[in-house]
Parts: structure tokens; sequence; C-alpha cells
């Protein structure tokens, strides 16, 4: 069975028109947005228009599915269509649109199989409107309940389950949701290994632990003029040095670990006033959990060590916290083989970037196909990849999912 590439590209197109950021390639559709809401309404006439079964959950999620004679548990592919605020067309996007050709290539080529194919977009993959990311997926797998989810606040004050009737997309099926005999996810790989080496197919081995911290800090707003440095009690200089601790931690410990401050905020932000209070994020991830615990440590250590000396008050909380996933080894090797009968060139690598798949992997054999990021650029109106690298890997999904059908776990 062969995909069409011509109609997988126009999809990936037309989808990215909706949210469009002005004068790039690049499109905004953050969760439970006015455009989230069109971008699935048209993912779903697609997913109808081949007849197929589709439900919406209660946090949003959509699964379609086809009908089979055969066994029940369905060999599932997809992704996720929300994008952080300056996203590109491909994350999330290829996963959910390459899942969908598979089945529409598979309807017209008229092949039996010994159980359904399915796809799904999840609902809040990014996790920039409302924390955790990776929510949808979460729900789905019953890793949070659908009454925690519902009554999540975010980042503009509205509510999770007020935005998710407003849209429309409320939905009446089952959460947590059925359980695939397996799952593969698509994914641009979002980094700048496969293209630096000139590699066509990342086989993923597995997904990195995620940790992100939320610190507000808490001191004096006092005249900028006036007031001497050694009476100051001036959040933002913690927040400065907490920043440039992270980044030491992450050197410091070397091989995966990473840190990112993404976020800081001031109050009241004025050029001749000392900050009243700073709130920032810490991302710290590593493949290694008994690192990534000795990251989150050394950071809380530094934190207060900053913030005594300087008179500050902290206050911390989780906003996520996932253990590295290891995919399943008979999946991964199936990729693996399938591609190199292709001819496609292959490398076995981590996932830096938290994905659906690493939530499904808890109750499904589940692996994921990474293919090339221009310059590793993602999260970015500047995201490419090539086209043949987008249907290359659609093809490779396409085998991956058909071979799973015959697979008996």
């Amino acid at each position: 069975m062969t995909i069409n590439g011509t109609r997988l590209l126009a999809r990936i197109q037309e989808l990215a028109q909706i949210g469009a950021i002005e004068g790039t390639q690049g499109c905004s559709r953050l969760a439970f947005t006015d455009s989230d809401r069109e971008g699935r309404d048209l993912v779903m006439t697609w997913m109808t228009d081949l007849g197929l079964t589709v439900t919406v959950d209660a946090v949003g999620n959509v699964v379609a599915s086809t009908s089979s004679a055969g066994a029940t548990g369905a060999v599932m592919a997809g992704s996720h269509i929300d994008t952080v605020g300056t996203g590109g067309r491909f994350d999330g996007n290829l996963g959910v649109l390459a899942g969908l050709e598979v089945i529409e290539a598979t309807l017209a080529a008229d092949i039996e199989l010994n159980r359904p194919l399915a796809v799904a977009f999840f609902s809040n993959e990014e996790g920039s409107r409302y924390p955790p990311d990776m929510m949808g997926s979460l729900a789905y797998v019953g890793g949070m309940s659908v009454e925690s989810v519902l009554e999540i606040e975010g980042a503009d004050g509205t509510v999770v389950g007020d935005e998710l009737e407003r849209i429309g997309y409320r939905g009446a099926a089952p959460c947590p949701g059925a359980v695939p005999h397996a799952f593969v996810e698509l994914h641009i790989e979002q980094g700048p290994v496969l293209d630096n080496e000139a590699v066509q197919i990342g086989v993923v081995e597995g997904v990195q632990g995620i940790s992100w911290t939320e610190l507000k800090f808490i001191g004096q707003s006092n005249h900028a003029g006036t007031t001497p440095m050694s009476l100051r009690r001036d959040p933002m200089a913690v927040a400065a040095e907490v920043a440039v601790a992270a980044r030491s931690i992450a050197t410091d410990l070397g091989g995966t670990q990473v840190a990112t401050v993404g976020s800081l905020t001031l109050h009241p932000n004025l050029v001749n006033v000392v900050p009243a209070h700073a709130t920032m994020t810490v991302d710290l991830r590593n493949t290694d959990e008994t690192l990534l615990r000795q990251a989150e440590q050394q950071l809380m250590n530094s934190v207060q060590q900053i913030a005594d000396r300087e008179d500050v008050i902290v206050e911390s909380r989780s906003l996520a916290r996932f253990e590295p996933v290891e995919f399943d080894e008979r999946v991964v090797d199936c990729i693996e083989a399938l591609a190199k009968q292709k001819g496609l060139s292959t490398r076995r690598m981590p996932s830096g970037a938290g994905h659906d798949a690493q939530m499904i992997a808890r109750v499904c054999p589940t692996g994921m196909i990474f293919v090339p990021s221009l310059d590793g650029v993602s999260h970015n109106p500047a995201e490419h990849t090539d086209d043949e690298d987008l249907v290359a890997g659609t093809q490779l999904l396409a085998d991956a999912m058909l071979a799973l059908t015959e697979v008996t776990w």
C-alpha cells in the first residue's frame, strides 16, 4: 500500500492556514481557543468524510477508527493539532494528518485487516495555555482524572471545562479511552541531530523525563533611585541568579541534562521601581530519572540559598512532572527493520521533547518515528521539514501500522 503524498501535503497546508501568523509559515492555535476549534472542525470533517467512527471524550480528545471483522484493539497513530503561540505547521499536525492518510490509503486499497486502524488528536499537548503538557493523552490513559482536568485554570484566567464547553468539544465518549493494540506517533524531530547527520529516520527509543517548576519570589517594591543596594529585597536579582544556577546545573551534570528558563514576569515591571515580585519557570529534562532528581534537588537548594541571602520569600509549585519513558523494544525494532528494508538511513535516539506517545506507552506497546527538522528549529514559525521527508515518514508509518495489525502480543 502506497500513501498519497500530494494529499498529505495539501492537508498540512490547509490546516496551517487556520491560525496562520501573517508574514510567516507558522500558525498559532492555542488549546481550546477559537482557532483550535476551527482546526478541530476541519480535521473532523476529513475523518467523517471517510466514514470513520469518530468519538470525542470529556477532555476533547478525538479518535477516528475503521471497522474490522477481526480483533477489536486498534493500531493507533496520532499526535496533536494545538500549537504554541508562535508555532510551526508540522509539530503535532504531521502525526495526525499522516495517521489519517494511512487510513485513507488503506481504505482505498481495500486491504482486509485483522484489526482496526485508528488516528487520534489529543487535547492540549503543548501545555502553553494550561498546565500540564500532554494533558489530553494523560487523561486518556487514566493518569489524570477528568474532573481535575476540567478544573485547571490557564495563564489567561480561563478554565479548561468552560472553554471546552464554549468551543463545543466537551464530548461524551468515555475517558480513560479504549486501550489500543499498539500506538505509533510520527513527529518532526524538533532538534538538529538528524539534519546535521543527514539521516532520514529517527527511531525513537524513549522520551526524556520532564520537570516543570514555577518559582515566585516575593520581595519589597521600592524606589530605584533612593533605595541603597544593601537594603534592597530584590526578587529580580534572585530570579537572575536562579536562571544562571539552572544553566550551571545542566552544564555540570552534562549528558542529556538540559535546563531552560522560558518565562519570567515582574510586578510592577517599571523601569524605575524595584519589583515587588518575580515569577519564573524552570524546565529540567534528562533521560535518567536519578540524574533528573539530582538536578531538581540542586536547583531547589540553590533557590533557597539565594533567596535567603537576599531576604526574599520563595513560593514554588510543580507544573508538570513526568519520568523518562522507554518505548516497547518490539515496536522500536519493527520500525527500524521496516525503514532499513526501504533503504532509509536510520539512527536510534531519545526524544528531548515530550510527546503524547510517552503517555500512551503506559497502556500499550508504543513507538515513535522522527523525520528531520531543518537546522533543528521548532516551536517557531520558521520550522521546516522537506516534503520528501514528510512523505517518507508517513509511508514508514503506514508500513509499521499495517505490520502491527498482524502482531499478537
